[in-house]
């Protein structure tokens, strides 16, 4: 008998509900819930693969020793032990900061991991922390503290009221929306032209979004902080710069006006790569509509000016009076009020309290950046890293120079995975410790609601059973830290036991609960927010609109914006410099990646249904380029950069700038020693195995991804 039961997708940012048939707890069928009043019904390719993530049959079900390359089965008892003893070795022979963790971004698509990673990683003591933070959002949380108060204080583009919507560096059609939780992110877009809006993309690419926009603007690769700053500069030298009502609450506007007045539009065209005239048109455009807002998104934040270029973002959205206003950028209020909570424990924010040993890279947020995790494992000295734990993630296809870290991981005296598969990562450690997925287990979206263009909740029960031989995150990250607590006699590691166990006990439910009570819709606040009130809407609550906050949502102590932070006014001398050194450079190809509808990342390339077909995995050259190399759509060629090489695909398309290079990010599955037998037949090549782990943003750390100087060659 089938049975319809209520979910919410967990695949990418968009938190769309879902209708799964299931027939003998496995999923048979997925459909969009209409009657989610956040999503209506809509969902992507991905979602389909819901029941072939759960249902796989090289997911790990029990947990598994590494001897040499024979994998065998252990208990938890075992296996848990086992942890313990090898971490506890490593910490007293080398000290705690030889123990590094690294998490992959599935963690933060579930509430239960999201509650207990911290006591799991104070448990570890380790301050090696790395995770996919710094190949990724870094910029924008950097941007936040610094401006806000808070790291998690992001400005989301109020997409469903704007005039004018600038997107930057981001594919929505292919991502569903970054940054930006939206249940049918194309609609919604749509719907500004619908208005009689206008929308324009920037991109180095003609993505599937520029396709749907008024006007694709060519953009060149690293050159967004250089644009915005001609933007700027341009508003300010025309008078047409006016912040609105965020004057009052907005300090450093003189000394914004002052900084960016060098920048002008004529200076900084070659490097952005967009015309004088076009830039001056662009911003003259911008500050002609009430409702406009720029939006960027991944392309912004991993290049080698990504801190710079994301503040930019957020001041030009000062500059033109949509901060904080109707139809810009505003401040979602969700159910559970994750800055409140992570402010009350001491977590707003923090950068450049440490540097890594090797190369002097700043930690955010207590982590270092995940760039630097390679030379960390194999440059010998005093804090060498010689164990590492990786939660749900596939750093050697995920972060830059892969191949050296996959030759690095070997060298550990000890590595542990607690992820589903066995993948090019997970297949170097001596333990696999496997959990269950999304559907298998309960799930509000603590993460993504404070990103949402519409403040909206859903709590989904567990939709079928999980394999006996896994454990829920929220009962394996407890167990490992109360576990290692007991290994210890400090007082700080009993008290910290003891709080741990108290929560252990409430468990994941109440605990969430607690969090809807207190938040600013909860019984605790004279609303009528709880956990049982969410369950009695089981396909989830509209909790309006966004609404202005400001300035009593900031975190800055005295409730101002910092329109200037020292930070980013140091930075622009390297601006200036660049400029200046620009002429001088060679004018090769440089590589850039790009998204893809069915795919998310390495993880989800085991389901046939979401890479079957033609080969996707393929370097995008442009007609020009590809006559100047000899090369045409359907060869195989030789991409190389100063780290590596890969052959790859070739074809050729005008969608692509000249001079430009784009291949997908997450493939590179030709490793035999992993279980992904899907994903080997459909292996393409990783991206990751050409960038460079040494290119970076030196201002926040973030991997340098979108640039990288690389040639071809046929053959």
């Amino acid at each position: 008998m089938t049975e319809t039961r209520l979910h919410t997708c967990n695949l990418c940012e968009a938190v769309c509900g879902v209708e799964l048939d299931v027939e003998a707890d496995r999923i048979v069928g997925v459909r969009g819930d209409r009657k989610d009043p956040f999503s209506k019904g809509h969902i992507c390719p991905k979602a389909a693969a819901l029941g072939d993530l759960a249902g796989d049959p090289d997911r790990v079900r029990e947990p598994m020793r590494r001897e040499g390359d024979r994998w065998s089965p252990v208990s938890w008892d075992s296996a848990i032990a086992e942890f313990v003893e090898r971490v506890e070795r490593v910490r007293k022979q080398h000290g705690p900061n030889a123990v590094a963790i690294y998490v992959g971004n599935p963690t933060v698509h579930s509430h239960t991991a999201l509650l207990t990673f911290p006591f799991f990683a104070k448990a570890l003591g380790a301050r090696s922390k790395f995770s996919a933070t710094s190949i990724d959002q870094l910029p924008h949380m950097l941007a936040a503290l610094e401006m806000f108060g808070h790291q998690l204080m992001l400005p989301i583009p109020d997409i469903d009221r704007a005039e004018r919507l600038w997107i930057m560096g981001a594919n929505p059609w292919a991502s569903n929306g970054s940054l930006l939780t939206a249940g049918n992110v194309r609609a919604r877009i749509e719907a500004i032209r619908e208005r009689g809006g206008r929308v324009t993309v920037f991109d180095p690419r003609r993505t599937e979004t520029a396709e749907h926009a008024d006007e694709h603007v060519f953009i060149r690769p690293g050159g967004d902080a250089f644009f915005l700053l001609g933007v700027l500069s341009t508003l300010f030298q025309e008078g047409l710069a006016d912040p609105g009502a965020a004057r009052a609450y907005v300090d450093g506007w003189d000394a914004l006006r002052a900084a960016v007045a060098p920048f002008t539009a004529a200076r900084v065209a070659s490097r952005a790569g967009i015309a004088e005239e076009t830039i001056v048109r662009l911003a003259r455009e911008l500050a002609g509509s009430k409702r406009s807002v720029v939006y960027g998104r991944m392309g912004v934040c991993t290049q080698e000016f990504g801190g710079l270029a994301a503040y930019l973002v957020n001041a030009l959205n000062v500059a033109i009076g949509a901060l904080d206003r109707m139809g810009g950028a505003m401040f979602p209020q969700p159910a559970v009020d994750l800055l409140g909570v992570s402010a009350a424990i001491g977590q707003k924010g923090h950068h450049g309290k440490f540097r890594s040993r090797v190369r002097g890279l700043p930690e955010f947020g207590g982590e270092l950046p995940v760039a630097t995790l390679a030379e960390e494992i194999d440059t010998p000295g005093e804090g060498q890293i010689r164990a590492l734990v990786t939660l749900a993630g596939n750093p050697v296809l995920s972060t830059p120079n892969g191949a050296r870290l996959a030759r690095a991981l070997p060298r550990l005296e000890f590595m542990a995975s607690i992820d589903i598969y066995r993948n090019e990562t997970t297949r170097h450690a001596h333990l696999l410790l496997p959990t269950s997925v999304g559907v298998e287990r309960d799930h509000y979206d603590l993460a993504f609601y404070q990103l949402a263009v519409r403040n909206a909740a859903r709590y989904a029960k567990a939709a079928v059973a999980a394999p006996s031989g896994v454990k829920h995150d929220f009962d394996l990250l407890t167990h490992l830290a109360l576990a290692l607590h007991a290994s210890r006699t400090s007082a700080a590691d009993r008290a910290t036991a003891l709080a741990l166990r108290a929560a252990r006990a409430l468990g994941h439910r109440r605990l969430v609960d607690t969090l809807l009570r207190v938040g600013p819709y909860g019984t605790l606040r004279g609303g009528t927010l709880s956990l049982s009130a969410l369950e009695a809407e089981p396909h989830g609550l509209d909790l309006g609109p966004l609404r202005p906050r400001l300035p009593s949502a900031l975190w800055t102590r005295d409730k101002r914006v910092v329109l200037l932070p020292a930070l980013f006014a140091k930075d622009l001398a390297r601006v200036e410099r660049a400029l200046v050194e620009d002429e001088s450079k060679p004018k090769g190809l440089v590589l850039v990646g790009r998204r893809q509808l069915r795919s998310n990342n390495s993880w989800m390339h085991n389901s046939l249904r979401l890479v079957k077909g033609p080969e996707r995995c393929t370097l995008l050259v442009h007609p020009d380029d590809a006559a100047e190399h000899g090369v045409k759509t359907g060869d195989r060629v030789l991409l190389r950069s100063k780290t590596g090489e890969i052959r790859v695909l070739v074809e050729v398309s005008d969608e692509i700038h000249r001079g430009v290079v784009s291949l997908p990010h997450g493939w590179g599955h030709s490793d035999e020693a992993a279980k992904l037998e899907v994903a080997r037949s459909h292996a393409g090549a990783s991206i990751n195995d050409v960038t460079d782990d040494g290119f970076v943003d030196p201002l926040s750390g973030t991997a340098a991804f979108s640039g990288v100087s690389v040639v071809i060659s046929a053959g």
